[in-house]
């Protein structure tokens, strides 16, 4: 990827030089199936006299008009960079160029339907990829207007971030047999560049609209492929936007900033979803073809709601540079959960962030790469990277903790005041916390250096002493921290007492404290009886891990099916996986709670996480002796639980993909194939097309199937996810030889799609015998500069981590990646933190290994 960084440095250089007013883009999608026409005019001012350069990614450049004056693209273009000199106070700059399209899922990515042929294309451009569809300045506090006219088949939907127009007449340019037709868009507001968008296709659409709050009447649409139409439930989509809308405007008193508000579902999706103003893109993951857990579903509306509360957070107001990133994430995060909560049915969302999201969160935080939520970015390489559980999860969980702080009503506030003096602009960090300052009365800045500016995550737990008859004498909140990150912080947190009520532990006591260094005594607790358990941080008010004290930990072990509240339960399961992978409770501990218990479990991201969890304890975490009779036991109990399940249920339904995942011996095999050959049956259970090929991997994962029964479902399912989960399948062969040519297949195959290098990369490293896997160790290491210095960032993250052969887990593995990052010690440090990261991993399982032996 060497010519295609940008430096912060260059950056501010090039802000303090040009200021932009506007992009005239005019792209011809008619031209073929690897290139189309780009011609884009600028209008900026600059400091007369001075140099700078525009981006653009593009095999090949026409022409270069700067002000009248021709420039040999020749001479003038190099490393993703066209130079500019001899500027004027006013310019105006044409180029014209034939870029190309991807199938990487950055800039314009192309997909041909395997269904029925049709041709689909969006676009992708956070962080510096809308210079691979026009020239552009492309940094986000250089905000310009984007005024598009496109030419394309006149069959297709065209969809940007202003309402689509009635389109003319027009010429297709490789086939004039085909009608075409050109859509001349009106211009955005002042936007970032990366918040530009363009999906074409023949889509499907469904429409409806809503009244905003100032009185205008906003069109909504919902699009999806003809093949998966059928598929999209759009009037619930549009309801969770209505709810969403109202929410929004309602809580930061600001007007919804743009004209209408489309979601278009698209295929091979590196993400889940983007914040293009009005046009916002999802994973057609999101359309349901078959069932899906209620986690999913939740998790769906989380990501609606995520992205339209960028459309104030990161859209109408935009951080000036990557550092702040957070400014746009981590409040995008932390309003849609509370939107969530609050606005839909999903009430317990605050319990599905903290399974899920700061799980994550507290991951991402004690991993060697760790940094602050307001991040050093020197360059692009590192803001690619840093789109991660710190920038998302932990920054909304200490929103979460400074609205507990200091009042949600001072809070909200501020927030809103933000967006009044901010709109259509760039700010920093300090433009936030003056607003907040203003409305809370707090002075934030030391509560900032300590939260947003520092790295790393505390651990926090009771210390409590009883008298004879079991009053608390003395309670003090310990607080530590990391050797590393030695930052101690003030904490504002719930303890909650929990006493046996018959068979259920209810909360019968809470109290919010301020916790600050140390040793915190909580004298408000004092004189009290001492209850079965004591819970820090009820409520997860606060960001830190906790531990339970020596009393309180059985309890809640021997009765964490009866904890009736499920936000407690959830911080119970998070605090004891915490201590497995801290390497202080043996993971077969854990895999015995978590099957003695997950049965009851009510909340599904709960149950989805833990299963996670449990898949990660068995196969990586427990001691290796005992690894093949754990993963034996595992299954065993999880098709005895599946069977017990009710009919129908998302318990059942996890279960049984969980089973289908881990199965490992003959009596599992038998059982997948029941399930598929319709001899087995579950009550209210349905073996519809993404449960089948989920059961067909259990079966190649254990040597029971291989390529003609993939070949087979295949044809019955011949359709993207359905060749999508064949690569998959034929990467899950167990043996070492398929596993090395799956990935030589995939660092071979430049052409390759993104989505079919995902799945394969799940199906290899998806093993019961982690040996089958050691022969991949040194091929992924040989291949791993190859890989960063030829593909895309993405598709060089996606294969990097993706077929990191971590279930090998071994000594071995970790003195091999550390000899190879020993040997890098120059490689670019956005690949540099992917392989720490990896090796991290790998260091982590064999201390959880050791606890367990």
């Amino acid at each position: 990827m060497p010519g295609e960084n940008l430096t912060r440095a260059e950056a501010i250089e090039r802000a303090g030089v040009v200021s932009v007013e506007s992009y005239e883009i005019a792209l011809d999608l008619t031209t073929g199936p690897t290139t189309f026409a780009s011609t884009t005019t600028v209008r900026f001012a600059a400091t007369e006299g001075a140099a700078t350069f525009i981006d653009l990614v593009a095999p090949s450049l026409r022409s270069v008009v700067l002000n009248g004056r021709e420039l040999d693209p020749a001479e003038v273009f190099a490393d993703s960079r066209i130079t500019l000199d001899g500027l004027a106070a006013s310019n105006e700059l044409v180029v014209v160029a034939d870029c190309a399209y991807t199938n990487t899922g950055e800039g314009l990515h192309r997909f041909v339907d395997p269904v029925d042929g049709e041709v689909y294309l969006y676009t992708q451009f956070e962080v510096p990829d809308s210079r691979r569809v026009f020239a552009v300045f492309e940094q986000p506090d250089l905000k310009a207007t984007f005024q598009f006219t496109v030419t394309a088949p006149a069959a297709w939907e065209v969809v940007s971030n202003e309402p689509t127009p009635e389109p003319a007449s027009a010429t297709h340019a490789s086939d004039p047999a085909v009608g075409a037709a050109t859509w001349t868009f009106t211009p955005t507001p002042r936007i970032s560049s990366y918040i530009t968008a363009l999906v074409a296709g023949p889509y499907s659409v469904e429409r409806s609209s809503l009244t905003s709050s100032d009185g205008r009447e906003i069109p909504l649409g919902a699009f999806a492929r003809k093949s998966l139409a059928k598929h999209l439930d759009a009037g619930y989509i549009f309801e969770k936007t209505r709810q969403g809308f109202e929410f929004f405007e309602s809580t930061f008193g600001v007007p919804y900033p743009f004209t209408k508000y489309d979601q278009l579902f698209v295929p091979e999706y590196n993400m889940g979803a983007m914040e293009n103003a009005g046009c916002v893109t999802f994973t057609e993951s999101y359309v349901f073809r078959s069932k899906v857990t209620d986690a999913v579903r939740e998790r769906r509306v989380v990501t609606i709601l995520h992205e339209l509360a960028h459309m104030w957070f990161g859209d109408l107001v935009t951080m000036k540079w990557w550092n702040d990133l957070w400014l746009n994430e981590s409040f995008a995060e932390y309003a849609s959960t509370l939107a969530t909560a609050e606005a839909t049915e999903w009430d317990a969302a605050w319990t599905t962030f903290a399974a899920m999201e700061k799980a994550w969160a507290y991951r991402q935080d004690q991993l060697p790469s760790t940094h602050p939520i307001v991040a050093s970015i020197n360059d692009l390489e590192d803001v690619q990277v840093n789109f991660d559980g710190i920038t998302y999860a932990k920054g909304a969980s200490v929103l979460k903790q400074l609205a507990a702080w200091v009042g949600r009503e001072p809070f909200v506030a501020g927030v809103s005041a933000y967006f009044r003096k901010h709109a259509w602009g760039n700010t920093e960090l300090s433009d936030l916390l003056s607003e907040l300052e203003v409305t809370s009365g707090r002075d934030l800045s030391a509560w900032s250096a300590l939260w947003l500016e520092t790295a790393g995550v505390n651990t926090l737990r009771p210390e409590i002493e009883t008298d004879v008859h079991g009053r608390i004498t003395s309670f003090t909140v310990l607080q530590t921290a990391p050797a590393e990150w030695p930052t101690l912080r003030p904490h504002r947190l719930a303890i909650g007492f929990y006493s046996l009520d018959g068979d259920a532990l209810v909360r019968t006591y809470r109290v919010e404290v301020d916790v600050d260094g140390a040793r915190t005594e909580v004298k408000e607790l004092c004189e009290l009886d001492r209850p079965a358990l004591v819970l820090i941080n009820d409520d997860d008010l606060a960001y830190a891990k906790i531990r339970l004290d020596a009393e309180s930990l059985p309890v809640a072990l021997e009765h964490l099916a009866s904890i009736a509240n499920p936000l407690a339960r959830s911080l119970v399961w998070g605090s004891v996986w915490d201590a497995v992978r801290d390497g202080e409770t043996p993971a077969s501990d854990y895999v015995r709670l978590v099957l003695g218990n997950i049965a009851t479990e009510t909340e599904s991201t709960t149950i989805r996480t833990t299963l996670n969890q449990l898949a990660l304890a068995t196969k990586q975490y427990v001691a290796p002796e005992r690894r093949a009779a754990t993963l034996a036991e595992v299954g065993d109990t999880l098709w005895a639980l599946a069977e017990q399940a009710p009919a129908g249920s998302d318990l059942q339904f996890q279960l049984v993909k969980f089973f289908a995942h881990l199965a490992s011996t003959p009596a599992h095999v038998a059982a997948l194939s029941g399930l598929l050959d319709g001899s087995v049956a579950l009550s209210g259970l349905e073996i519809d097309t993404d449960l089948r090929w989920e059961l067909l991997e259990g079966l190649v994962l254990n040597g029971a199937a291989g390529d003609a029964e993939i070949d087979a479902t295949l044809a019955d399912d011949d359709t993207a996810t359905g060749r999508q989960s064949a690569a998959r399948a034929r990467a899950t062969v167990p043996t070492t030889e398929a596993k090395v040519a799956a990935f030589t297949k995939v660092v071979d195959s430049p052409d390759l799609p993104n989505a079919i290098i995902r799945q394969t990369g799940l199906g290899t490293v998806h093993v019961n015998d982690p040996a089958v896997l050691a022969g991949l160790v040194q091929p992924y290491l040989d291949a791993v500069l190859r890989v960063w210095d030829e593909r895309t960032y993405h598709m060089a993250e996606e294969i990097i981590e993706g077929f990191y052969p971590a279930p090998v887990a071994s000594a071995e593995l970790r003195d091999a990646t550390q000899s190879w990052l020993d040997a890098h010690a120059d490689a670019a440090p956005a690949l540099r933190r992917l392989v720490i990261e990896a090796l991290a991993g790998t260091e982590r399982a064999l201390k959880a290994q050791a606890a367990d032996a």
